[in-house]
């Protein structure tokens, strides 16, 4: 009786020993991809912040449920556009929730402070929004790649189409803030290389929409053309407000695209004739625009924007890097390797990572045309960011 017990205590051992060695060799084999998602789920942002979300999943979705062939886990973090948290934030995912990638965010004042962060620990992240020059520039590293675009992109190609269109001397006018003071410095810089003057570049304090002073100010300078940067509410308001003061009719608007994306409806028949550039526009006439389009809107019951876009593409990188390397996140030099040359087909078109990790892509010129985007060309073929500072490559 004592010999079968001793069996059955080693038999039990034994197993309990086999079994504390398995997990390891288990979790090796299919532990789950941590995803840091740090968004901006409340205030202003948040519809943004969803999109990029919903994008990235469908991405997921349409790779199998898996990256790399790992299921993931996301750790989610409302950054509530607040630069002031987002160390604290980002420290949170990377530590306590120990992600292996981190994703985020609009803002471009959280995404720098997450950027700082990550170059700090080493750990993998990707930008799917924040346009800040410098996370590509001055401040560039090797673990940190932007699917987006820099603030000097969508706006730099309007000059030389301005000037094509006739309009030799312009005002620029802008929130004063980084994302206005970087579009109007890539404006004037492609303005006056098309041979144009910036007669006065005006500003608005953020987010101030109080503009019938600074309308008034357009009114007596009287420019060939006006030029803007603004985005979602405040934007709604500048164009309708710069049509009700009679000078749409007298002197054109042109914007960067973030003037019209999302807002049309809200903006109504005072955005018709407004031309904007942007890397993407909703009537893009590809089978992959047509195909994402199908996908998101069955999948979400509503029509996707350039944010949706931007997640989806986060996804894809980050499918098409995670595959070259099996799912083996450790290995961040092949990771970033398979990143630096992804060519991501995309629903905004082909494109690729410059040396500086920001997207070389096209840029479409778009006319609003019965409440749509429409595009009427491609404003600027290839565009690549200066990536001033930037001694990556």
């Amino acid at each position: 009786m004592q010999n079968k017990k001793r069996r059955e205590l080693l038999i039990g051992a034994s197993a309990i020993a086999g079994a504390s060695m398995l997990p390891s060799i288990a979790f090796a084999q299919s532990a789950k991809l941590r995803v840091g998602l740090m968004l901006p789920y409340t205030g202003t942002y948040a519809q943004l912040g969803t999109a990029i979300e919903n994008g990235l999943k469908l991405a997921l979705d349409q790779s199998g449920g898996k990256f790399g062939g790992r299921e993931v886990d996301f750790f989610k973090v409302d950054d509530e556009s607040d630069p002031a948290k987002a160390t604290e934030n980002a420290n949170r995912l990377i530590t306590r929730d120990k992600v292996d990638v981190l994703i985020g965010s609009v803002h471009s004042g959280v995404a720098m402070g997450m950027l700082k962060v990550a170059k700090e620990s080493g750990t993998l992240m990707l930008i799917p929004n924040a346009g800040a020059d410098a996370a590509t520039g001055a401040l560039c590293t090797p673990n940190v790649f932007r699917t987006s675009f820099s603030n000097w992109q969508p706006v730099h190609p309007l000059g030389k189409v301005m000037v094509d269109k006739g309009h030799k001397k312009a005002v620029f006018i802008t929130w004063k803030y980084a994302a206005g003071e970087e579009s109007l410095a890539s404006f004037k810089e492609g303005f006056t290389a098309a041979g144009g003057t910036v007669e006065k570049a005006l500003f608005v304090p953020f987010p101030n929409v109080e503009f019938q002073a600074l309308l008034t100010e357009i009114a007596s300078i009287k420019p060939d053309a006006v030029a803007c940067f603004f985005a979602g509410g405040g934007a709604v308001k500048f164009v309708k407000d710069y049509a009700a003061a009679g000078l749409k009719d007298k002197i054109p608007l042109y914007g960067s695209g973030f003037l019209t994306e999302g807002v049309l409806a809200a903006q109504g028949e005072a955005a018709e004739g407004l031309f904007t550039t942007l890397h993407y526009a909703d009537s893009l006439d590809n089978a992959r625009n047509k195909a994402f389009r199908s996908a998101f809107s069955k999948a979400y019951k509503v029509e996707p924007d350039v944010y949706s876009v931007q997640g989806y593409d986060t996804g894809l990188l980050l499918a098409q890097a995670l595959d070259k390397v099996k799912g083996d996140v450790g290995n961040q030099k092949a990771i970033i390797a398979a990143m630096e040359g992804a060519v991501v087909d995309s629903p905004r078109g082909q494109w690729k990572m410059s040396k500086a990790h920001n997207p070389i892509q096209d840029i479409y010129l778009r006319r609003v045309e019965k409440g749509d985007n429409k595009v009427i060309g491609v404003a600027w073929k290839a565009l690549e960011d200066p990536a001033r500072g930037c001694k990556l490559g």
